[in-house]
C-alpha cells in the first residue's frame, strides 16, 4: 500500500487544504490531516477510511481506550482526534443553542448522556423562537430509574420564562426503547404544561448509541413523583 507520500503534491490532503480549505475535502481526507501518518501496511488514508466506517458520531462516542487498541493509534493520535471531535461537538452545540429542529439537535447538547452509568434527566428550557435558554440537570437517580416531579419542572421552566420545554432522560441499561412508565409521564408533563402554557414539545430517551423520540411530532409542529424505569 503506498503512502500519502506517493501522491503528487497536489492531490496530498494537507496540501489540498491550504491550498483550497478544507471544504474541499472528503471525510476521510478530513481525518487523514488531523492523524498525520498510518502504519507500516496501511496509510493514513486506509486507517481513516477505516476509522470512519460506521461515521463520524460512531467514531466520536468510541472511549480512548478502545481508540488505542487499534493498530495506527497511540496515545498522541486518539487525544488529537478526541480533541477536534470535541471542538467539533462545541462549535455545533454553540449553534443549537440558537434553535432547536428535532432530536438530533437536542442530542448535540447533551450528547454525554449516552455515557453515563446511572439515570438522569434534563430539561431544556426555550424561548418563542425554540432557542435554548438554558439547559439543567433537574433530578439524578440509580442504574435503572429516577424519581421526576413535575411540579419542580415547571417551578424552573416558569423561573427562567419558557415558552416550552424538551425534556431528556437516559437508559443506562443502553437500550432507549420507552417504558410504559416513560410514556406515562410524557402524557402527564404535557397535561401540565398545556395547563400552565409551557406546553412540553418532546421526551428524548437516551441510549448508548441512539435515541428515541417519544412525541417528536409536538416539537416539529410547533404533581406526584413518578418513577420511569430504564
Amino acid at each position: 500500500m503506498k503512502g500519502v507520500k506517493a501522491l503528487p503534491q497536489e492531490e496530498r490532503p494537507r496540501e489540498r487544504l491550504v491550498r483550497h480549505g478544507a471544504s474541499v475535502l472528503g471525510d476521510r481526507e478530513l481525518l487523514a490531516v488531523i492523524l498525520g501518518t498510518g502504519s507500516s501496511g496501511q496509510n493514513v488514508l486506509e486507517l481513516s477510511r477505516y476509522l470512519l466506517k460506521d461515521g463520524w458520531q460512531a467514531l466520536s462516542r468510541r472511549p480512548a481506550q478502545e481508540l488505542l487498541q487499534i493498530k495506527g493509534l497511540g496515545q498522541a493520535k486518539v487525544a488529537l482526534l478526541l480533541a477536534a471531535l470535541e471542538i467539533g461537538n462545541r462549535v455545533k452545540r454553540q449553534e443549537l443553542r440558537n434553535q432547536i429542529g428535532g432530536p438530533d439537535d437536542v442530542i448535540m447538547l447533551v450528547e454525554d448522556m449516552m455515557r453515563l452509568n446511572q439515570e438522569e434527566f434534563r430539561v431544556l428550557f426555550l424561548n418563542t423562537k425554540n432557542q435554548v435558554l438554558a439547559v439543567e440537570t433537574v433530578f439524578r437517580g440509580g442504574l435503572d430509574q429516577v424519581e421526576v416531579f413535575p411540579r419542580e419542572i415547571f417551578h424552573r421552566a416558569i423561573g427562567w420564562s419558557s415558552a416550552s420545554i424538551i425534556v431528556v432522560h437516559n437508559h443506562p441499561s443502553g437500550d432507549p426503547e420507552p417504558s410504559q412508565a416513560d410514556r406515562l409521564l410524557t402524557v402527564r408533563l404535557e397535561e401540565a404544561g398545556d395547563l400552565l402554557g409551557i406546553p412540553v414539545l418532546d421526551h428524548v430517551v437516551v441510549g448508548r448509541t441512539v435515541h428515541v423520540s417519544i412525541h417528536k411530532g409536538r416539537l416539529t409542529q410547533l404533581s406526584n413523583s413518578v418513577q420511569i424505569s430504564g
